[in-house]
């Protein structure tokens, strides 16, 4: 436990929908005092410097423990999680064996116990055995064990009628069924958005309509569920195109359970920067063309962008933005996916898929608010109390953090003023698969504490 004392600075509090100047005062770990300042007392602060916020959430994060520890391991996946602000972390089931049994989170758990971390973890169970896709995990023995959802991730649930009992048998132990949405007999052998980008590298061909076609899919079979069965819960991760979209704004729109996340690389990222170009979505603009407008700045076929899903076009980025502002978009989930140069460091077609990019979140995220895309309170909304309705009273914190006199604080401070270089012996991770490797971000993390303990704290150097 540390005290702290943190004068002047901007105080984003998406739990009471308030942020300005503040003071706050951590004794012991404990928050034993939150002033906010107005009139002369103001002056001088605003968004642009330093900020504090609650912790983040992130929903989606592979720590490859158990079976993969040569790409991640708890211990350094949860260091590199309070490197980039976060203090809640979901790991996803695709370990080896696979999170399917309480076996294999009484592990999990205690190879974080194990690290000395602060940070939380929180692991979703898988819906099937195995995540084979065949038969329907002992769900209940997880939700006894305590996982805070279901998902196949790194695959689909591909059989509706599966999906279909899922919902069901989940309803009652009030946890989400979090699907990977994507009809893979579209996707077999796919490299690349499908697209210009795709036809003029010669790489084949990932369709929006893999993703579109899944997402249709799961919210039918939701609107039926939802019919006959109380506190359903349907979320959608990494959504990636704007028909994904639409689609969740409709289902919204007429009253279904169901939430989404996206990804900072599929807001920022597209599919030009498999050519060459290092331009963010909102650069670009809808409609670009990297050869055209010689954007180019990069060599072609980074491994690290092989992501799945794929990287899309601006449109497609600039439709992902949108819906985070409007709220059609419930939460940024990292889906921070760590892998050793042997997986990554081959030709584009056969790299394994995923980015390393819990460390470099915020930034690409800053990088929305400061062209205008974004405003700041949605921003560290959508990395907080989004992402903490979506797994409940699973978290330590409940489903509104934030700062609460009195209480243990979980917070990050951040300087949106200071620029930070991405550079792989500074990333806590083992995974130093980032396209983003050499450039440079705004909003330095300073300092993270989770459960009133200091998890990350920057360098004076």
């Amino acid at each position: 436990m540390t005290d702290l004392d943190l004068s002047r600075v901007w105080l984003v509090d998406p739990a009471s929908g308030r942020e300005g100047p503040a003071d706050l005062v951590v004794v012991d770990g404990v928050l034993e005092a939150l002033t906010w300042l107005d009139g002369s007392d103001a002056d001088g602060i605003d968004d642009r410097g330093v900020v504090v916020a609650p912790g983040f959430i992130d929903l989606h994060a592979h720590l490859r423990e158990p079976g993969n520890e040569d790409a991640e391991t708890i211990a350094t996946g949860l260091a590199a999680a309070a490197h980039g602000g976060f203090t809640t972390v979901c790991g996803m089931p695709n370990t080896t064996p696979a999170l399917d049994e309480p076996g294999v989170l009484a592990a999990i758990r205690e190879a974080a116990a194990a690290s000395g971390s602060p940070v939380e973890l929180l692991a979703h169970g898988a819906v099937t055995v195995g995540r084979a896709g065949e038969t329907l995990a002992a769900l209940g023995e997880l939700a006894d064990a305590g996982v805070a959802g279901f998902s196949d991730d790194g695959a689909p649930v591909r059989s509706a009628a599966i999906l279909r009992s899922a919902l069901t048998y989940a309803a009652p132990l009030r946890l989400p069924v979090i699907d990977h949405a994507e009809d893979a007999t579209q996707t077999e052998g796919a490299e690349a958005n499908d697209g210009v980008v795709a036809t003029v590298l010669g790489l084949r061909g990932w369709p929006a309509a893999a993703e579109e076609t899944a997402v249709a899919r799961d919210l039918a079979i939701l609107g039926e569920v939802c019919r006959d069965v109380p506190d359903v819960r349907l979320h959608l991760t990494h959504v990636s195109t704007a028909g994904s979209i639409e689609l969740v704004r409709r289902a919204k729109a007429a009253g279904l359970p169901v939430t989404c996340d996206v990804a900072p690389h599929h807001l920022a990222l597209t599919d030009a920067w498999i050519a060459g170009a290092r331009r963010f979505a909102w650069q670009a603009g809808a409609d670009s063309d990297p050869w055209t407008e010689g954007t180019l700045e990069a060599r072609p076929f980074d491994p690290s962008l092989r992501v799945n899903p794929p990287l899309r076009t601006p449109a497609d980025a600039l439709a992902c933005l949108a819906g985070l502002a409007d709220g059609t978009v419930d939460a940024i989930a990292t889906d921070h996916a760590p892998h050793t140069d042997v997986d990554k460091a081959v030709e584009f077609g056969v790299a394994a898929n995923g980015i390393s990019g819990i460390e470099t979140a915020l930034g690409l995220v800053l990088a929305a608010v400061e062209a205008g895309a974004l405003s700041l309170g949605r921003a560290l909304e959508a990395l907080t109390i989004g992402p903490a309705r979506v797994v409940g009273g699973r978290s330590r914190r409940g489903d509104r953090p934030g700062f609460v006199e009195g209480e243990p604080v979980d917070l990050v401070v951040f300087d949106r003023s200071e620029p930070w270089t991405v550079d792989a012996d500074r990333l806590l991770s083992k995974g130093k698969n980032s396209p983003l490797l050499g450039m440079t971000l705004s909003g330095r993390v300073l300092l993270t504490m989770a459960a009133g303990r200091i998890a990350y704290e920057a360098p004076t150097d």
